[in-house]
């Protein structure tokens, strides 16, 4: 999670209780590791939050000179998430209205909560706070029951959401250096330690962007409003005919992608896809029917005319399929806030155990959040677990369980127990 700092409170208070064993297993590890959190660049600029482990409440506005003071503040109050400001400001620790902007950082946050998964069905819960009616899957705005619109959330990182949100950053990564220019070393990529991953681009040509400009880059990146005549497709007369024509697999920015989006969709399409995006039967089956062919033609100038009986209007819907293949799933608030607060690398998650670490931007497509991201390697703990969906963690895998009590590695009781899904056995 990436977290809004707009609020200006000293003290906020969090919900739910870690158990005793959570909070000593965070002291050890910041006591132990405090020297290896990593620092943001300018750290006597940026603003500090922290979730207090055994108050549960946020601190915010704090400063620091140097790491060194940074890793003795955290040995001294043992938080469960960290954060720092990707803005830069004259004064951090001052009221919001009184730190003096000086500049952000452009920054994204990719998380499972906004990408549509299968398996949400299986592992995500919630609860309605009013009525107490439960559901699995995505949260409804409000409860189909009594109409509230308050929950009790139980999510989980497994490996097809983790793999998604891990998809959706390698597309934005993409975008980030083919489109707009970035190089990788102004590029940073973590695993957030939950459900997602951040990106963070820090260059001196995006530090001033007020909050539209960044809502240009955000729309470019999620395709809004593209509209696929002004990227090739369309029809041109010649010859007294008219001839339809689109975009190559060859083209720089969204020309390209559309194409490629296309591409990949007519790639394995069924009839009840092509269908489902607008187009008519007799269409869909010609489609596929002429799969090669489409499929083929990509090595001249793509497949826009070259079936007949499909017209310009199909061409679009399936590009517009294109498009949204090819965008980027990101959450679209954290990058047009130019105030945000984003968890600090290699420190603990409160919702999992696991840490915030870094990813090679070359070896993202290989990079296991499962293993790279765990924090306690050593000792085992006895936990009842209620209700858990099947995990992994390193190259063992545990559950699913159901009102159980075991004896499990640190890692995988610690992930339990700070996801609600277990607790200590007295």
């Amino acid at each position: 999670m990436i977290t809004n700092c707009n609020v200006v409170l000293g003290g906020i208070r969090i919900p739910f209780s870690l158990p005793h064993f959570v909070r000593e297993k965070f002291a050890e590890y910041y006591h132990k590791h405090s020297s290896d959190i990593q620092p943001p660049s300018t750290i006597e600029k940026r603003e500090f939050g922290f979730i207090l482990l055994k108050e549960r409440v946020m601190v915010r506005h704090k400063g620091f000179k140097n790491v060194k003071d940074l890793g003795s503040f955290l040995k001294m109050i043992v938080p469960s998430d960290v954060y720092y400001s990707s803005a830069y400001y004259e004064r951090p620790e001052e009221k919001m209205e009184e730190k003096g902007w000086m500049g952000a950082d452009l920054i994204f946050d990719i998380d499972a909560d906004h990408i549509p998964t299968p398996c949400e069905k299986d592992h995500d819960k919630w609860v309605c706070k009013k009525c107490g009616a439960v559901g699995r899957g995505v949260t409804p705005r409000k409860c189909p029951g009594c109409g509230e619109q308050k929950f009790d959330e139980k999510t989980w990182p497994c490996e097809v959401c983790l793999g998604s949100a891990k998809t959706e950053t390698m597309k934005l990564v993409d975008f980030l250096m083919r489109d707009f220019g970035f190089s990788s070393e102004e590029m940073e990529v973590s695993f957030s330690g939950h459900r997602g991953y951040h990106v963070c681009v820090e260059s001196g040509e995006v530090q001033a962007l007020d909050q539209m400009a960044r809502k240009e880059i955000v729309d470019y990146v999620i395709g809004i409003g593209l509209e696929p005549r002004f990227h090739g497709l369309g029809e041109r007369s010649e010859k007294k005919s008219r001839i339809l024509t689109g975009p190559d697999l060859n083209d720089s920015g969204w020309s390209g992608r559309i194409a490629k989006g296309t591409y990949e969709f007519l790639l394995s399409a069924t009839p009840e896809e092509l269908q489902q995006i607008g187009l008519r039967k007799k269409t869909a089956d010609t489609l596929i029917k002429h799969r090669e062919t489409l499929l083929e033609s990509w090595k001249g100038k793509g497949p826009w005319g070259i079936i007949k009986d499909v017209g310009v209007e199909s061409w679009k819907k399936i590009a517009q399929h294109g498009v949204e293949k090819q965008s980027a799933k990101i959450d679209t608030v954290v990058t047009t806030d130019i105030h945000r607060l984003l968890r600090l690398s290699n420190t603990l998650h409160g919702k999992t155990g696991l840490r915030k670490v870094m990813v090679p931007i070359t070896g993202i497509e290989h990079f296991d959040p499962f293993k790279s991201a765990v924090a306690f390697k050593e000792g085992t703990v006895s936990v009842t677990a209620a209700d858990a969906p099947q995990f992994r963690l390193g190259d063992e895998t545990y559950g699913p369980y159901q009102e159980e009590t075991i004896e499990l590695p640190t890692a995988a009781a610690l992930l339990l127990l700070c996801k609600g899904r277990a607790k200590m056995v007295e």
